[in-house]
């Protein structure tokens, strides 16, 4: 199919914009793929591995803004050419805007909102860092939403912002809720006694879920970034995370959340963990020693045991074991001879983690890690770099995420999909409903071939989030999915619907 590209000169729009943007403009009657970016050499390579980079687009500069579309027409390509230049212009101008400057540098904006404390970034990860360091020296706290940024300018922004004595949140982890305001992804959780500093984003999100389903609130949730318990970072941002949950008088027990540290980090984190004087829930994924709760939903339920003053108990399943069991036999007896890998398809990377290290705990052959690319019982993480350079999160937009659903689904050996829905605020307005389409037609496609598909997914969101969680349930359930109540416990299910094929 014939790709076109429409090129703006000198035109810039935030990457989450884009991303949107990119959705939007493949909903087009007669466009299969789209995407919006600025014309950088790199972008441009991304293009044309894509199929989606025409002349104009190869002849754009690296301030010039390339909407690139696959369409069966070029009636089809223009009509995307124009909704995506109303959909630019309404954006630079919104309707009922209220009159007045519209910053286009930093130091502008800081002029137009002199009392401003926190600039969020999100820029690709090759320009997000100067843009970071900008806000740092102009004293402003820094959320870096952006992906694909350099350790080593992680680490250099993250000095930065300590000997200034401010917080560098992120990257790599877009979600903070901090005195009852989300940043990035995030959930509509209310404010109570509960602080989190976590380097992980959807982590973040579903212990602050779980903690609001269960009746308490948080008091800051603190994104440090994916990477920061590196050795490489070395806790540059938890520590500081730490030290504010523990001066903050609203904070009775503090979570911490990440992969597990390295080695010259964990020596640092257990002495600042020790001087918290407050109860302290740790929850690192994979990990078996440090950990005092075996998964989020425990760490969760930990935390509000504790605030309750109440002893900790760990859940497997929310339901009776024989409601477990029946599920179970009724899902194993529906495949067909051959059926026996679980196959999970993710957009929040601690999640999929966690589903991998339970799947591995109860499967033979399961995958070592979260990139796609070994064969067997796998989870892959479609948030995860790889993925995410020059195509938008899969908590925007869900096309890659369908794509392998239809892949998985295709594999007659498949025996169980596994999935995660991630609401909220940031994240696509329906993102059940996105992902129902690939399910129907995967379902469709396996009983063609005299075979099913056990579907499982777990939802992290509350009723308050712009899309309740009871109406992504149900849409779930109405299609036949299997929904559980957490992430551990769908991959729990999966994984003993799987072990009734060994």
């Amino acid at each position: 199919m014939p790709a076109w590209n429409f090129v703006r000169k000198s035109f810039y729009r935030d990457s989450v914009t884009l991303m949107r943007l990119s959705r939007d403009l493949e909903a087009v009657p007669g466009v299969t793929r789209a995407a919006a970016m600025l014309g950088t050499p790199g972008n441009r390579a991304l293009l044309h591995d894509a199929g989606l980079l025409a002349a104009e687009g190869e002849a754009a500069g690296a301030a010039d803004l390339v909407i690139a579309v696959c369409a069966d027409s070029f009636a089809a390509a223009d009509a995307a050419r124009a909704e995506a230049e109303e959909a630019l212009a309404a954006r630079r101008a919104p309707a009922g805007a209220p009159p007045g400057p519209r910053p286009r540098t930093l130091a502008a904006a800081c002029r137009a909102l002199p009392d401003a404390t926190l600039a969020l970034v999100s820029l690709p990860g090759a320009w997000a860092a100067d843009e970071a360091r900008r806000a740092l020296e102009a004293g402003l706290h820094v959320m870096l939403f952006s992906d694909n940024v350099a350790v080593a300018d992680e680490v250099a922004l993250k000095r930065l912002a300590r000997a200034r004595g401010l917080f560098l949140l992120g990257p790599d982890c877009g979600t903070a809720i901090l005195a009852g305001v989300p940043l990035g992804f995030a959930n509509a959780v209310p404010r109570g006694r509960i602080g989190v500093a976590a380097a992980s984003g959807t982590g973040l999100q579903a212990v602050t879920c779980h903690v609001a389903a269960a009746g308490e609130g948080i008091s800051h949730a603190i994104g440090v970034g994916g990477r920061d318990l590196s050795d490489e970072v070395g806790g540059l941002m938890l520590e500081p995370a730490l030290d504010a949950l523990a001066a903050d008088p609203a904070t009775a027990v503090v979570v911490v959340l990440g992969k597990p540290p390295g080695p010259a980090t964990l020596a640092r984190l257990r002495a600042r963990v020790a001087a918290l004087a407050k109860p302290t829930v740790l929850h690192f994924v994979g990990d078996r020693t440090l950990s005092t709760a075996a998964t989020l939903e425990d760490a969760a339920l930990a935390a509000v045991a504790l605030a309750r003053g109440q002893t900790p108990a760990p859940v497997e399943f929310g339901a009776p074991p024989g409601e477990i069991a029946a599920c179970v036999e009724a899902a194993a007896r529906a495949l067909g001879e051959g059926q026996r890998w679980v196959r999970g398809i993710y957009a929040g990377g601690t999640l999929a983690w966690e589903a991998r290290e339970l799947l591995a705990a109860r499967l033979a052959d399961v995958a070592p890690g979260v990139d796609g690319g070994a064969s067997g019982h796998r989870v892959v993480d479609f948030g995860g770099d790889a993925f995410t350079l020059g195509r938008p999160h899969p908590m925007l937009d869900g096309t890659i995420r369908r794509e392998w659903i239809e892949r998985e689904a295709a594999d007659p050996a498949a025996a169980v999909l596994l999935l995660d829905v991630i609401q909220g605020f940031g994240a696509h307005p329906d993102p059940a409903g996105e992902l129902l389409p690939a399910l129907r037609a995967a379902r469709r496609r396996a009983e063609a071939e005299g075979r099913a598909l056990a579907v499982v997914a777990s939802v992290t969101g509350t009723e308050e989030d712009l899309q309740p969680r009871s109406t992504q349930v149900a849409a779930l359930e109405a299609a036949g999915v299997l929904v559980m109540p957490s992430n551990a416990q769908a991959a729990r299910l999966a994984a003993a619907i799987a072990a009734t094929r060994a």
